[in-house]
């Protein structure tokens, strides 16, 4: 349904990414990753990232941030993070069972995103206790994050030097990453490791995808043994090459960017519509494909009543009203968009 604005995983898998899945199909290929495609994904990264990189593909951002933090993390570590990151809520403890036991402590921040002093107050408290706290394991950030923010380059270099001053490895759960990217307006490298990221979860998924994402390290010596810890986790697809078809023709010719910049762009066009509306107020600012606004019940449930679908947020943060989560995908249309606003500013005046 084109009303719906409850995720971008709604969204069907765009036609050039289908067109690369066919093309996959024909004749038969060396199963495991042993195939062209991947091959060429490794070369397509490694070019993209102005680096060279080892890049896994798995299905899901779960088994991607899961399987990358497990292979940075002890089972006795802690994994520093946004409470409300999606490792914490939303994916039903895997960090902790990929890893054997690390501990997710979540640092508090309205926008989303984690201070410098709070990584280095954790940090701090678990020397303190020495052995009997979990060990500092790694930091994690998420880009764009839960509340649709987007950390600077400069942000995340920040975060980045407490890292290393404490040997922490940084990753991040990039499952919004090319819609952060279109915002910042950076290279890919610029806006992971030349500013301290040492793994990146890269997401296609939310952005046009059938299913896959990727597991990068910028550095190959990090990723030893990883394909083992995929394999035993049971993310190895006996035909990678439908992963790996996916992941190339997603980041060929930018239609990565592509697509998240029409989300981004219809985003900003829904807030701005929004903005505008009786009894409507923005709750965070929409940097990247995410609208988090407050909004009387009377005007929710009318809406819909018109037949459009989002989320009752269960972060609540609002004053008065019901906080709302709308995300626009690479599918979005305009239109739909202009009809939401339109039906907000008709029900704020009593239509």
């Amino acid at each position: 349904m084109a009303r719906n604005f409850s995720s971008d995983h709604v969204a069907p898998a765009c036609p050039a990414i289908m067109a690369a899945i066919n093309k996959a199909n024909e004749g038969f290929v060396t199963s495991y990753g042993g195939d062209d495609l991947t091959a060429k994904l490794a070369s397509v990264a490694s070019e993209l990232f102005e680096k060279q990189v080892a890049i896994f593909p798995v299905v899901s951002g779960t088994a991607a941030n899961a399987l990358a933090l497990s292979q940075l993390v002890p089972s006795f570590g802690a994994i520093y993070c946004h409470e409300a990151a999606h490792i914490v809520t939303d994916e039903a403890g895997a960090p902790g069972f990929f890893t054997g036991g690390a501990q997710l402590i979540g640092f508090p921040a309205k926008d989303g995103k984690i201070r410098p002093e709070q990584l280095t107050k954790a940090v701090t408290y678990a020397e303190d206790l020495g052995l009997h706290h979990v060990k500092p394991g790694a930091v994690t950030l998420t880009q764009a994050t839960e509340w649709g923010t987007v950390y600077s380059p400069d942000e995340i270099a920040a975060i980045g030097e407490i890292a290393k001053q404490y040997a922490l490895p940084m990753h991040m759960d990039g499952a919004r990453f090319a819609n952060a990217l279109v915002h910042l307006g950076c290279t890919p490298a610029e806006a992971t490791w030349k500013c301290g990221v040492d793994v990146l979860s890269l997401g296609a998924t939310k952005n046009g995808a059938l299913g896959a994402d990727a597991v990068v390290f910028f550095d190959p010596a990090m990723a030893r043994d990883f394909e083992r810890r995929r394999k035993r986790a049971g993310h190895l697809m006996s035909k990678t090459r439908f992963l790996s078809a996916q992941l190339n023709a997603y980041l060929k010719n930018g239609l990565w960017l592509e697509n998240a910049r029409h989300a981004n762009t219809l985003a900003k066009k829904l807030a701005q519509g929004l903005e505008s509306v009786s009894g409507a107020r923005l709750l965070q600012p929409v940097d990247a494909n995410e609208i988090f606004v407050e909004l009387p019940e009377r005007m929710v449930s009318a809406l819909e009543r018109h037949g459009f679908q989002f989320y009752r947020w269960p972060l609540d943060i609002a004053e008065s009203g019901i906080t709302l989560r709308l995300v626009t995908s690479y599918a979005t249309p305009a239109e739909e968009v202009d009809a939401l606003i339109a039906a907000a500013v008709s029900i704020a005046s009593g239509g």
